[in-house]
């Protein structure tokens, strides 16, 4: 079957829109430092509310992009991890994460300018 992400039915849409999701980027990017618990995850992951972070996390996993490492242990431990599709996937958003961090002066700088044309 050939993938075409502009095909409106292609399941490669859902894989983009998981990987891409405001929480599923920040995960992503956070889990290629290292391994989390998950409150040490949702810590990191600045804003996201623990049942955003739940079902982003299990949307992840389900997709092959998270390992989910529970231990049998008291007080339970899960750790997640990215498996090798994972580190793939996380690689490239990370890149546009840092692109973003670069230009957003000049995007804010252009949506000052947009605004007062407009006013």
């Amino acid at each position: 079957m050939k993938m075409d992400v502009n095909a409106p039915m292609c399941p490669s849409r859902g894989v983009l829109e998981h990987v891409t999701s405001r929480w599923g980027v920040l995960i992503l990017i956070a889990l290629r430092e290292r391994s989390f618990r998950f409150s040490e995850l949702r810590r990191h992951v600045g804003g996201v509310s623990e049942k955003m972070l739940a079902q982003t996390l299990q949307t992840l996993e389900r997709d092959g992009f998270v390992h989910r490492d529970a231990q049998p242990v008291i007080p339970p431990r899960v750790d997640y991890s990215l498996t090798e599709l994972g580190a793939e996937a996380a690689a490239q958003v990370s890149a546009l994460g840092r692109w973003t961090e670069q230009r957003t002066e000049a995007v804010l700088q252009n949506r000052e300018r947009y605004d007062e044309a407009r006013s």
